[in-house]
């Protein structure tokens, strides 16, 4: 037996609490996405990560699926998205930094896109972006060094699922990952909460990232700023 205030219970017993206090309901705005993440940028409540000792730039999916208006899956956000990317990656290269493209593209039966490809077939479905086809390729105004520049095909949202990235890295000894390209919402945002659980400190360039509706971007860019990444302005990168 056990006895505390003059009550005497058996061990092993478990005392429950009889006043059970509610959680906080969630918050409701009006304001759109884009006035909240511009509310939480201009008053931070968290410090940054920062950069550490060696950085890597990565462009996830900067191909003509998503850049080329030929195309009903593109889309654009900054109208100078691709120099950006272009003198982000310029400069890492010029101080021996890693540089990492990486690109989607699928089998002619799409199996290798697995349960991702089911929801939709039609010309434009991510599954039919098939190898060596147009929609597969870089934008053309991208400056990749094919020589020095690492370049990997992927298959789900993530840069880091099953490519080669983080071998990568850790042979470089990087622990700062800067992360372009598209789209914010999807490949971007799962990116950097990957590169966070590996333990990477993670750089998103504002300019440098693009979706199709400013909802979905400024919405995924306040997530990924209170919790996953410094979301920087591009000339605080450079």
């Amino acid at each position: 037996m056990r006895c505390a205030s003059g009550i005497c219970r058996p061990w092993g017993q478990v005392v429950r609490r009889s006043s059970f206090v509610p959680p906080k309901q969630m918050e409701t705005s009006s304001k759109t996405a884009r006035e909240i993440y511009q509310d939480v940028m201009s008053n931070p409540a968290r410090k940054r990560f920062g950069f550490g000792r060696k950085a890597a730039v990565v462009n996830v999916d900067i191909q003509k699926a998503y850049t080329s208006g030929e195309f009903v899956t593109s889309y654009m956000t900054h109208p100078r998205q691709v120099d950006f990317v272009n003198e982000l990656s310029d400069l890492a290269r010029s101080k021996g930094l890693p540089v990492v493209w990486t690109r989607v593209a699928y089998m002619e039966d799409g199996s290798d896109a697995g349960v991702w490809g089911t929801r939709t077939n039609t010309p434009d479905s991510l599954q039919n972006i098939k190898f060596n086809s147009r929609r597969s390729e870089f934008d053309d105004r991208l400056r990749v060094d094919e020589v020095k520049d690492a370049v990997y095909m992927k298959k789900m949202p993530s840069c880091w699922h099953e490519t080669p990235l983080q071998s990568l890295l850790v042979w470089h000894q990087v622990d700062t990952v800067i992360l372009t390209g598209g789209s914010t919402s999807g490949c971007i945002r799962a990116s950097a909460v990957d590169s966070l659980s590996r333990g990477y400190r993670t750089i998103v360039p504002e300019e440098c990232v693009a979706d199709k509706h400013e909802s979905f971007h400024y919405a995924n860019l306040t997530d990924l700023a209170l919790k996953y990444a410094d979301v920087l302005p591009v000339e605080e990168v450079f």
